[in-house]
């Protein structure tokens, strides 16, 4: 398991959308992005373009402000952009539209809520022409991940119900209240037997239900609901749900150890008959693999997967690979010597928060090329890679970020959901014999028509052994380089993660602020080769921390941020290295430490994944004390002079509080140090991204108001003690 705490041609249609987006700066009457600005924003996710590609479906991602939550259905737009998108389900939670290989009708998932509370979501079709959506199932456990077989009469899905929740189901009278009878106990006890027993955003796990492949008949009619078939049973999980072309297996990913954390992380593809049957193993690395994709004659299987690092590492690049579909045929490392990220993204607060962000992998019609999204230094788009040699050309260019796509089957139209730092995420269209991405979707537009907004300048410094340091600054939209500015050092996540051409309302909202704010990429991100981003292993925090210095250092050399009036914030990975940075310099006036770390080895035995492999740290706490001790912040917690703020979710078993803002925050009350401490209750370690609409707003509230009490001396009472 990856640890995860937590361009250059100009493309005329992304920059249609810059140039739209840039003219703020130059109208006096645009108005500063605020932080509630965010109830208004819309997103795209899961871009579907239909087979023949004329239409494309999405989930159009919405705030429902009064509920404080999120709304979702799936719309449908002409390629052609000849006309506008329109809604084509009802919502208010549908998602995941698939269409049949004939293009007739669409799968989708729905949610209903029943007292109050979304119930699992089911599985829908409705004919592409428009008309009445049909229920496909109504399994206790719901139903996700819709693919429809290449005859379109079956559709296979993932499902966690198993045969106790199948036979409660069928026993109608159960449930019914009766005075004279004894209610049966059913006990809440946990009893944990497996070291990863809890994981954020799903809670705790429920070893009696993994998720398993089931199929369901497409074509049934009338009031009764179509019987689905369990195809895999047994106590492992099971997705990445995929139909051979001729559909006579279905296809899936599982890693079937019982206790994997012991080992190397690993992932299988494995197969069986789509009736269902005895399964194989169709392909095995020495690492996990990730999403795949058939070649159109079946013969070949492209997959991302990630090799480990002999010995261990603490970052290893994820690749492309093409296996025979034979039995006992050997993968080949198409990228082995393109030394970026295959289908990784960049850090944002921006992603659709709901609806999902599938990566492509396709393969061209001629079997010769696989198109999949990149990322490198900063950038994040579409190359194609040759089948045969591994050599790549760019299918899509420019500063952006390619947040997700689909592909006609023969490859020659993509839809995609592009961002830019001044824009999010909407959706376009292109043709692979040639042109640039076309519009469908400017959702957003009345709202940024009102903005002042800017694109960040980007720039390369370098650190204090020479390496090379990329970064962005995004200045307030009225800048003026003689003026002296308040800057704010952010601090992205991972570490293994990288910032870029993306839009980023923390960033957007701190400069409409008058702040200056710098995003750098130090060494150990992404997007940069595998020897940068492993080359903080065994020592992080260590020489990251120094390359932001160093960028601080670059601004502050430039003139126009005071050295006085600095801050500095990060979430997860970046909260570490918040709380990092304040115990090794007194230089900041103010810092915020976003769901963060202060103990290594309390994280270590709280985590919701485990460091049992020496990836982050060669033995556990109790074989190397004094190196978990040396690289835990809150062992220099006496340095500490910075004012710092702590922000936790409080269902965060990622970085859980009490080994982060909880430690540092009752050290700093002792030594009587300024500090506070604000908790979000229910949020994970997602907060910033795609918790509830009111707590990402608070969020960026609570971490400005700390900023403009020590750095503009703003009075702030709500964080003083009463």
């Amino acid at each position: 398991m990856r640890f995860r705490l937590f361009l250059c041609a100009a493309l005329l249609a992304a920059n249609t959308f810059g140039a739209r987006d840039s003219l703020p700066s130059e109208r006096k009457d645009r108005r500063p992005i605020t932080e509630t600005d965010l109830f208004r924003f819309v997103w795209v996710a899961d871009p579907q373009i239909s087979p023949d590609g004329a239409r494309v479906a999405f989930v159009r991602v919405a705030v429902n402000k009064k509920r404080d939550g999120y709304e979702t259905a799936v719309w449908v737009v002409p390629a052609d952009g000849s006309e506008a998108p329109r809604a084509f389900t009802g919502g208010p939670l549908d998602a995941s539209p698939r269409w049949s290989p004939d293009g007739k009708w669409i799968a989708f998932t729905r949610a209903i809520e029943k007292d109050g509370k979304p119930q699992p979501p089911q599985l829908y079709v409705i004919p592409s022409g428009g008309g009445e959506a049909r229920a496909l199932t109504d399994l206790p456990k719901g139903a996700d991940s819709p693919e429809w077989s290449p005859d379109g009469r079956t559709i296979a899905f993932g499902s966690t119900t198993n045969e106790k929740d199948l036979a409660k189901k069928a026993r109608p009278d159960e449930g019914k209240k009766d005075e004279s009878a004894t209610p049966e106990h059913e006990s809440d006890v946990r009893v944990i037997t497996r070291a990863v027993y809890r994981f954020n955003g799903r809670g705790y796990l429920d070893r009696d239900r993994p998720a398993h492949v089931w199929t369901v008949d497409a074509r049934g009619e009338g009031a009764a609901l179509p019987v689905p078939q369990q195809v895999t049973k047994g106590e492992f999980d099971e997705d990445g749900i995929t139909w051979s072309p001729d559909g006579a297996e279905i296809f899936f990913a599982s890693n079937r150890e019982k206790e994997p954390y012991y080992l190397e992380p690993d992932r299988d593809l494995y197969a069986l008959p789509a009736g269902g049957g005895e399964m194989r193993r169709v392909a095995d690395i020495d690492g996990p693999i990730g999403e795949f994709a058939f070649s159109p004659d079946g013969r070949r299987i492209a997959f991302r997967g990630v090799l480990n690092g002999k010995p261990a590492r603490s970052y290893d690049q994820p690749d492309l690979f093409v296996v025979d579909r034979a039995p006992g045929a050997t993968a080949r490392n198409l990228t082995a010597d393109y030394d970026y990220d295959v289908g990784s993204g960049l850090t944002g607060d921006q992603r659709a928060p709901r609806g999902g962000s599938p990566s492509l992998l396709a393969w061209t019609k001629d079997g010769r090329s696989i198109v999949t999204e990149t990322s490198e230094k900063g950038r994040a788009n579409l190359l194609r890679f040759d089948a045969a040699s591994g050599k790549a050309a760019p299918l899509t260019t420019g500063d952006q970020e390619v947040m997700s796509s689909s592909a006609t089957p023969d490859a020659s139209r993509f839809a995609l959901v592009i961002s830019t730092p001044t824009a999010i995420g909407d959706l376009f269209v292109l043709d692979a014999a040639g042109g640039t991405p076309r519009p469908l979707t400017r959702f957003n537009e009345a709202l940024f028509s009102e903005l002042s907004l800017t694109a960040p300048e980007e720039i390369t410094y370098r650190s204090f052994d020479g390496k090379a340091i990329q970064a962005w600054v995004q200045k307030p939209p009225d800048f003026d380089p003689a003026k002296k500015y308040l800057l704010i050092l952010n601090v992205h996540g991972g570490p293994h993660a990288a910032y870029g051409y993306t839009f980023d309302h923390e960033f957007q909202w701190m400069a409409a602020r008058g702040y200056v704010v710098l995003y750098p990429n130090p060494r150990g991100s992404s997007a940069y080769g595998q020897d940068f981003g492993n080359v903080i292993q065994y020592h992080y925090p260590g020489d990251d921390y120094k390359d932001l210095m160093a960028g601080v250092d670059e601004l502050v050399r430039r003139g126009y941020v005071d050295p006085e009036r600095l801050g500095v914030t990060g979430g997860s990975g970046g909260g570490i290295l918040t709380n990092w940075t304040i115990t090794q310099t007194p230089r900041f006036a103010a810092a915020v430490a976003q769901r963060s770390i202060a103990d290594w080895a309390g994280f270590w035995y709280t985590a919701d994944f485990t460091l049992f492999t020496p990836r982050w740290f060669r033995g556990a706490p109790w074989e190397d004390p004094a190196d978990f001790a040396a690289r835990s912040p809150i062992t220099h917690i006496a340095k500490v002079t910075t004012p710092l703020m702590l922000i936790e979710g409080e269902a965060d078993y990622r970085t859980p509080p009490a080994d982060g803002g909880e430690q540092m925050f009752r050290a700093l009350k002792f030594l009587k140090k300024p500090t506070v401490m604000v908790r979000f209750p229910e949020e994970t370690h997602e907060l910033s991204r795609s918790s509830k609409p009111w707590h990402r707003v608070e969020r960026l509230q609570h971490i400005v108001g700390w900023f403009d009490k020590y750095l503009q001396g703003k009075a702030v009472a709500a964080y003083d003690v009463p």
